[in-house]
């Protein structure tokens, strides 16, 4: 577990960096666009790679750390039981969207690695790279939705990642 947590550690420092990253390219290529009327071929697109896999590596960590968004307006009013089974529903129910998402996000990477689609855009880079992402980031949330169900069938700890 100390493993899983110091790679879900490292991937959202790389997501942070990856959306600094973004900003400084989309920066970048408004200055060059506007300012010396000298757009480039690459800020757009590797900025929206930088934004896409910084999303998907960033989500395992907010569901662990319960930083993500939450609506939780009338299961904060609940009993301790009853908040447990809520959570335990809501952890069940992430773990199969991940599944679903993963899987299939899978086929639609490998079938574009196959085929060696592009983006047909300037820079022309494979499809595949931005595709990959996908089912890396909901496979890890699926792992960490995991861990939280588990937790919160076992001890019933309705925060169980928001205390590590």
């Amino acid at each position: 577990m100390r493993a899983f947590y110091a790679l879900l550690r490292a991937l959202a420092g790389t997501a942070a960096f990856l959306f600094s990253l973004a900003g400084c390219m989309l920066t970048y290529e408004v200055s060059a666009r506007y300012l010396f009327v000298a757009p480039t071929i690459w800020a757009a697109e590797l900025s929206q790679l930088c934004l896409i896999w910084g999303s998907m590596i960033g989500m395992p960590w907010l569901l662990k750390t319960n930083q993500h968004i939450a609506v939780d307006a009338l299961t904060v009013r609940l009993g301790k039981t009853a908040q447990r089974m809520c959570r335990i529903l809501a952890m069940s129910a992430i773990a199969l969207f991940s599944t679903l998402v993963a899987w299939k996000g899978g086929e639609i990477f490998f079938d574009s690695f196959e085929r060696g689609r592009t983006t047909g855009s300037m820079l022309d880079l494979p499809t595949w790279v931005a595709e990959l992402a996908i089912p890396v980031g909901f496979a890890l949330v699926l792992v960490q939705a995991l861990i939280e169900l588990f937790s919160a069938v076992r001890w019933g700890d309705a925060e169980s990642g928001a205390a590590s």
